[in-house]
């Protein structure tokens, strides 16, 4: 009888395993460094804040990295719970719930340093052809102008090509980001652009969780609930640090 009891005992503890990996919450992004990247430390620094918060918060969770619109879609889907690195837009409210700002994005204009371009609004800029990453929001008013000559790319490493070979004008990027690839890129990239000096947006980071799971409203005041405690407690600001930030 013991080994009887035994025996239940441990199919108890497997499936009880199984359920608790089965309630992880599926987090998602594109590979966007030092922010989203598998290949960094802890997923990348909006990785780790977000996997970090959620597990505070009482929500284990497994990060998979997917092209963005993939991502996108999955969330939408419910295929994802969360995407971690997501710019707010009305349109993505019918995919799923943002939580508060957890990070900023400092988006900039990159140019040739060989070309005599400034920028102080986007009627300037009408006449000249801008790289920009397929999907991504960049502001309200930049994705919205029809007068701007949008040249979709895959992303920002296509663009900074693209812009040093002249075939673009333009390019634009997170500075944080952008500073990132340039630093992998040959010395004839990198040398070739400069960034313009004002910026073209400052926009908040959230996740975005995903309006098919039953729990998005839950998930998202617990995530933004521990943010607050992190940012209050040092945590926060350790993780920054820990990133190079």
């Amino acid at each position: 009888m013991p080994r009887l009891h035994r025996a239940f005992a441990l199919i108890g503890l497997l499936l009880l395993g199984q359920s608790a990996s089965a309630e992880k919450l599926r987090l998602v992004a594109d590979v966007w460094p030092p922010f989203t990247d598998a290949t960094l430390v802890n997923g990348g620094l909006a990785t780790d804040i977000v996997s970090t918060a959620l597990a505070r918060a009482g929500y284990p969770s497994e990060f998979e990295q997917v092209p963005w619109a993939r991502a996108l879609m999955g969330v939408g889907e419910g295929r994802y719970d969360v995407l971690v690195n997501a710019w707010y837009n009305d349109a993505r409210t019918q995919l799923g719930q943002f939580s508060a700002e957890y990070l900023l994005n400092r988006v900039r204009f990159i140019k040739r340093k060989d070309a005599p371009l400034e920028y102080q609004d986007l009627k300037q800029l009408h006449e000249y052809p801008i790289a920009v990453v397929r999907g991504y929001a960049y502001s309200p008013e930049f994705d919205n102008d029809p007068l701007l000559q949008k040249v979709p790319v895959h992303n920002f490493a296509m663009a900074v090509r693209m812009l040093a070979a002249d075939r673009v004008q333009l390019t634009l990027e997170d500075e944080y980001v952008a500073r990132y690839y340039l630093a992998r890129e040959s010395p004839r990239v990198r040398n070739a652009v400069e960034f313009l000096p004002k910026p073209l947006s400052e926009n908040s980071l959230h996740i975005l969780v995903s309006l098919k799971n039953p729990d998005h409203a839950k998930i998202v005041a617990g995530f933004d609930r521990e943010i607050a405690k992190m940012k209050a407690d040092g945590s926060y600001d350790r993780l920054l640090r820990e990133h190079g930030m």
